[in-house]
């Protein structure tokens, strides 16, 4: 409780939960992928840090017939708790109820049992926690029906003159939010129509991950970046996601979004709107997601000339036997499918610190590398008086793998030269902690769910400004409208992005390359 009370102190007005308080989390969709492999070992995790509210109860609720055991068996293997003290005490604290997701009968069921555990508990304080481990196509159906069965009306929300409850009830939803941006306005209007926005938790894994949280303070906590944050000093903001890996297998589910959806525009965007945004008032969540509306704003729809989009073939030479595969050489791909496995895209903030400058996003399967990774580079330094042997500086944010944060800059050579030489200013994470243990993102995100923190959390209109901005280009992605370029699998992506990034003046320099201690 005492690892509960100061994170909750960092977060909170005041602290909420009590040692009386009756948390009930329940994880719809249970039986599926997401929750064996991210929700149930990230409340592992949060209970054997102890952070786990002391009362919390978890219920998974899906159509299976499945027992507990069951359950921890399909899950066990993705723990990070190998203790099976841990797990067996974890595992007492889950339930299970079987129901469908379109109809009152399994819902009134999952609300008796909620209720069971509230009166168990005794708590006065009551917390109804519903985690949407499900796919789209369902999530209007089942908040109609927690709406319906499972939904207590607080007395701070109520506007009814009933009898009012000390319960607060929450939701989260994950991604994607919709497939343009009339399909995210229908699912928006439909959730919104059934809950306050303060009870809705919209959640992109992405902000939750360390680098991706480290943005605000490193930007607004540091005098040293406040004067050239701005199109001044600043020449191009690069935004990358590199997975060495292609969609063999889940090519189906793929196809129908492309990487643009899938990575684009709801994780990158999210690090650039953090990256461009302006000073909020305070880190209050309201606050923080106004400044992030209000940048992604400047932003005009994306044209066709604006992106290059890709496709990875097979490579014969591949050391693996997917790297031989191609996209279409999974078979429930089409064979004049159109999708990107690739995309690079050039954006542009039309307000006083951005405008001019080259906000590039590009992201793509079965590259070279995993990486992902922010990369600020600053303009050429003027009246250079050392023959032009000075690189350009660069503010480096390593997501993953191995989070980083390091700055290029020109150093003497070492020895009797006057020559320079690219060296870097480096924090890396796993260097400077090397005890600690990054919590994973959907750790510290289910944390936040828990605690009530909205800040790492996608707001309604914060979303709909993402739409607008992809929503055009996806469009005419879709009906065909441009022919990715043919890319191999293993390599660094289409050759003609390079060029594109080129002409939006980002200087490459293959003199120097960072490595972790690690690597060293």
């Amino acid at each position: 409780m005492e690892a509960l009370e100061a994170i909750q102190k960092g977060t909170c007005s005041k602290p909420i939960f009590d040692t009386k308080s009756a948390v009930t989390f329940v994880v719809l969709g249970a039986s599926g992928d997401l929750a064996k492999k991210k929700i149930f070992p990230a409340l592992c995790n949060l209970f054997e840090k102890k952070i786990l509210p002391p009362s919390c109860k978890i219920i998974g609720y899906a159509r299976s017939s499945l027992t507990v055991d069951q359950l921890s068996e399909k899950s066990n293997p993705f723990m990070k708790a190998k203790d099976e003290e841990v797990l067996k005490k974890f595992w007492e604290r889950v339930s299970y109820v079987a129901g469908t997701y379109d109809s009152p009968d399994g819902f009134k069921k999952l609300d008796k049992a909620i209720a069971e555990l509230e009166k168990k508990n005794g708590g006065k304080k009551k917390f109804r926690l519903f985690y949407l481990a499900l796919p789209p196509a369902v999530f209007i159906p089942v908040c109609t029906q927690l709406r319906q069965n499972c939904w207590v009306e607080s007395r701070k929300n109520s506007k009814s003159s009933g009898k009012k409850h000390d319960t607060e009830c929450r939701v989260i939803i994950e991604k994607p939010f919709g497939h343009d941006l009339a399909s995210s306005n229908t699912l928006s209007e439909a959730i919104t129509g059934l809950f306050q926005e303060h009870e809705i938790y919209r959640i992109d894994h992405y902000l939750g991950k360390e680098m991706v949280l480290n943005l605000m303070i490193l930007r607004f906590g540091n005098e040293l970046f406040r004067s050239v944050w701005n199109r001044d000093r600043i020449a191009a903001v690069i935004i990358t996601f590199k997975e060495p890996f292609g969609t063999y297998g889940r090519g189906g589910y793929f196809d129908t979004n492309g990487i643009i959806r899938d990575v684009m525009q709801n994780h990158l965007l999210q690090i650039l709107s953090l990256i461009a945004m302006e000073k909020p008032v305070s880190t209050n969540a309201s606050d923080i997601r106004d400044e992030k509306v209000k940048v992604l704003r400047y932003i005009e729809p994306l044209k066709l000339e604006d992106v290059i989009t890709g496709q990875y073939v097979g490579n014969p030479d591949g050391p693996t036997d997917d790297s031989k595969l191609g996209y279409k050489d999974d078979p429930k791909v089409p064979n004049d499918s159109k999708t990107p496995t690739y995309a690079c895209a050039k954006l542009f903030i039309n307000n006083e610190r951005w405008s001019g400058i080259p906000f590039i996003m590009k992201c793509g399967k079965a590259l070279n590398e995993r990486k992902a990774e922010i990369r600020i580079q600053f303009k050429d330094t003027p009246s250079d008086i050392f023959g032009s042997r000075c690189r350009r500086n660069e503010l480096v944010m390593r997501v993953q793998p191995q989070e980083a944060v390091y700055c290029k800059m020109n150093v003497k050579s070492p020895g009797m030269s006057f020559e320079a030489e690219e060296s870097e200013l480096n924090l890396s994470y796993h260097d400077r902690y090397e005890s600690l243990d990054l919590p994973d993102a959907y750790e510290r995100l289910i944390l936040d769910f828990i605690i009530g923190s909205q800040t790492n959390f996608v707001r309604t209109d914060e979303l709909a400004e993402a739409w607008r901005i992809f929503t055009p280009l996806l469009h005419k992605l879709d009906g065909g409208a441009k022919e990715p370029v043919r890319y191999k699998y293993g390599s660094r992506g289409p050759p003609d992005a390079d060029t594109f990034i080129s002409k939006e003046g980002y200087m490459y320099s293959s003199t120097y390359q960072w490595k972790s201690n690690g690597d060293k």
